[in-house]
């Protein structure tokens, strides 16, 4: 997305300046009972789109942007992910597998259960393997290392039905309210999350103990009320996969 020479010497430069982010954690345990019975085959993240998995392309996406150390979460049907993936040499990345022993400890138990493999001060992606989005990362992470209070970051994207999703205001980059799926009298933005995220394991100090943690419920609104928090908003296309309606338009809408 370079505009011109200007803009090209000062995407080098920052590229020197600022180092590039290798790691990426993508939650893949879904079951998509929503999904059924479809996903009574195959687990959600397997979904086909254009002949291709759905996490296909959230790794090939992550590889194109040289991020090539991929963590993925696994549980039902896991076999299935692994089974196509392997490795991830075929798909020009390294992959290793955490597997959910429990069938539900939510998107904040998957990501703990991740943390072994995170250096501290070391920023990592995150980025739900239902998600569908055409997102330049290291733009991000250079965004991400401009914001000096901040230890993560929210890809946010617009939508015209924002309550189902989680809302977001922000006040310059700046992340100053976060609603997971208000009612549609307390929507006033239009701004959610994208379940894309820029983290350090510093994430791990606000993950409660429990079972079924929620990274938007429980997590998210912490570090909003401790103001370590930024907004990123992306420009590319964005699906999430939730519903088989969202899932029959991505189907006919999206391009390869």
């Amino acid at each position: 997305s370079i505009r011109n020479r200007s803009h090209a010497i000062e995407a080098l430069l920052s590229r020197e300046t600022h180092p590039q982010i290798k790691k990426a954690v993508i939650l893949a345990a879904d079951e998509g009972i929503t999904f059924r019975p479809f996903t009574y085959e195959m687990p959600k993240a397997m979904l086909p789109i254009k002949g291709r998995p759905l996490l296909e392309y959230v790794i090939t996406q992550l590889r194109l942007h040289d991020i090539r150390e991929l963590y993925i979460t696994v549980g039902y049907l896991s076999e299935k992910i692994i089974s196509y993936f392997g490795n991830g040499s075929k798909f020009g990345v390294s992959i290793n597998y955490i597997s959910q022993n429990k069938k539900d400890v939510g998107t904040g138990g998957a990501l703990l259960a991740c943390s072994k493999f995170l250096k501290a001060n070391e920023p990592f992606f995150l980025i739900y393997g239902d998600v569908l989005a055409d997102i330049h990362y290291q733009d991000m992470a250079k965004f991400y290392y401009r914001r000096k209070n901040a230890f993560g970051v929210v890809a946010l994207t617009t939508v015209a039905h924002p309550e189902l999703w989680g809302v977001v205001k922000i006040k310059g980059h700046n992340i100053v309210e976060f609603d997971e799926k208000p009612t549609k009298t307390k929507t006033q933005s239009h701004l959610i999350s994208s379940g894309i995220y820029l983290f350090t394991p510093e994430i791990f100090s606000y993950i409660p103990k429990g079972e079924k943690i929620s990274i938007e419920r429980d997590v998210l609104p912490k570090i909003v009320k401790a103001h370590k928090i930024s907004g990123y908003i992306m420009e590319g296309r964005w699906y999430d996969i939730s519903t088989p309606a969202i899932y029959a338009h991505a189907l006919k809408t999206w391009k390869i």
